[in-house]
C-alpha cells in the first residue's frame, strides 16, 4: 500500500486502469456496475419466471409428458434460485449498511451474481428446450438445448476469454484509448 494524501491509502492496482481512486471509490464504483447487472439479470429472470408461471395455468399444461413436466419443475426451481440469487446483494447491502464493509460486500455479491448467471443460462436454455420440445418435438428441443448450451459458453465463456487474451497482446483496450 502507498500512501498519497494524509490519511488517504491507496492499493497499487488502483491505477493500473488510469483511475485514481480509494478503495472506497474503487468499491463504490463496482457496487454501481453490480447493481446495473443486477437490473438486467433480474428483468430476464422475471420474464422467464412470468412465462413459467402463466405456462402452469393454460389449457395444454396437460398435454406435456412426463419428461416436459419434469422439466418444467426443474426450471420453475431454477427460476425461484435466481430471483432469491439476484435479491441475495441487496439483502446483504441493507444487512451492511453503514458498517463500512462495502469491499467485502462487493467480493461476495460479485460471486453471487457468477452464481446467479450459471442459473440464468440453465433457465434460458431450460426454457428454450422445453418451448422447443413441446411445440415441435423431442428431437428438435434436443436440438435447441445444443444449439442453446453451445451460444451460452461462445458467448459468456469463451469471448470474454478471447477477449482477456487479446487485450494482453494488443496493450490497452479500444475503451481505454477514448
Amino acid at each position: 500500500m502507498t500512501t498519497d494524501s494524509p490519511g488517504t491509502a491507496r492499493d497499487h492496482d488502483d491505477r493500473r486502469d488510469g483511475r485514481d481512486e480509494t478503495a472506497n471509490e474503487r468499491a463504490d464504483r463496482n457496487w454501481d456496475e453490480l447493481l446495473q447487472e443486477l437490473r438486467v439479470m433480474q428483468t430476464g429472470t422475471q420474464i422467464l419466471t412470468g412465462f413459467l408461471l402463466a405456462v402452469a395455468f393454460q389449457p395444454r399444461f396437460t398435454d406435456m409428458d412426463a419428461v416436459q413436466r419434469d422439466v418444467y419443475v426443474v426450471l420453475v426451481a431454477l427460476a425461484a434460485v435466481a430471483t432469491i440469487l439476484a435479491l441475495a446483494p441487496v439483502g446483504l447491502h441493507r444487512a451492511l449498511f453503514g458498517s463500512r464493509r462495502k469491499p467485502d460486500l462487493v467480493r461476495v455479491a460479485a460471486r453471487i451474481v457468477k452464481i446467479d448467471l450459471v442459473v440464468i443460462g440453465a433457465l434460458t436454455i431450460g426454457v428454450t428446450t422445453l418451448i422447443v420440445d413441446f411445440t415441435v418435438g423431442r428431437t428438435a428441443g434436443v436440438v435447441a438445448l445444443v444449439v442453446s448450451l453451445i451460444l451460452v459458453i461462445a458467448l459468456w465463456l469463451a469471448l470474454p476469454q478471447v477477449l482477456r487474451r487479446g487485450r494482453g497482446q494488443d496493450g490497452p483496450s479500444a475503451a481505454e484509448n477514448t
